[in-house]
C-alpha cells in the first residue's frame, strides 16, 4: 500500500512536472456548480420522499403470518397518517392542479403555497372559478400538512422553522416549474417560466 501511495504521488508530481513545461497556457477552467442542492433542501426531499413510500405502503400491503392468515394491520401514528391521506389526496387533484397552473389559475408563491390567479376563463365561469378555488384551497392545505409533518419528524427543525421551511419548498417549487408557469421569486415579484 506504502508503494502504491508513493508511486501515485511520483505519477502526480511528474505530470504536473510535464505540464508545466509547457510554454503557454494549455487551457483555462471555470467549473461552475449548477442545481445543487442545500443541506436542508435535501433533508426535505428526503422526509417527503419517505412519506411517499409510507403512501404506497398503505395502499398496498396486506400482512399475512408464516401460517398464512392474515395479521391484523399495524396502526399509523396519527399525525403520519394525516400526512399519507394528504399525499393522496394531493396525487388525486395532480392533474388538475397541473391544468390550473398551465393555465394561469395558479402560480407557486414564494412561501410554498399555490396562489389563485382571476383569469378570462375565471371571470366569465363562476363554477370553474369555484371548482378551482376548492381545489387550489385543498392542495393549500395539504401541502401544509405535509410541511408540518416534515418540521415535526425532522430533529434539525422545530415548530417555529415552519416558515423557513416553507421557503425551501417554495424555491424547489421555483426550481421544477414548468415552461409557461407562473411563479413568485423570493422578492415577491410574479414571473413566467
Amino acid at each position: 500500500m506504502k508503494f502504491f501511495k508513493q508511486s501515485s504521488k511520483s505519477l502526480v508530481l511528474a505530470l504536473l512536472l510535464s505540464l508545466g513545461a509547457c510554454a503557454e497556457k494549455l487551457v483555462d477552467v471555470n467549473v461552475t456548480i449548477v442545481d445543487q442542492k442545500t443541506a436542508l433542501e435535501n433533508q426535505i426531499l428526503g422526509s417527503y420522499e419517505e412519506l411517499g413510500n409510507d403512501v404506497l405502503l398503505l395502499a398496498s400491503v396486506r400482512s399475512v403470518d408464516e401460517e398464512g392468515k392474515l395479521k391484523p394491520a399495524t396502526e399509523i401514528p396519527k399525525g403520519k397518517l394525516t400526512a399519507l391521506r394528504a399525499m393522496q389526496r394531493q396525487e388525486f387533484n395532480r392533474d388538475d392542479i397541473q391544468e390550473f397552473k398551465k393555465s394561469q389559475v395558479a402560480g407557486e408563491g414564494n412561501d410554498g403555497l399555490l396562489k389563485f390567479f382571476e383569469t378570462e376563463q375565471i371571470k366569465s365561469d363562476a363554477r370553474f372559478k369555484e371548482f378551482a378555488s376548492a381545489i387550489i384551497a385543498e392542495e393549500n392545505e395539504d401541502r401544509i400538512v405535509i410541511l408540518k409533518r416534515i418540521v415535526a419528524t425532522n430533529e434539525n427543525f422545530a415548530d417555529r422553522d415552519l416558515p423557513k421551511v416553507q421557503k425551501i419548498s417554495a424555491s424547489l417549487n421555483r426550481d421544477n416549474a414548468k415552461p409557461g408557469e407562473k411563479f413568485q421569486q423570493e422578492d415577491g415579484n410574479w414571473t413566467t417560466r
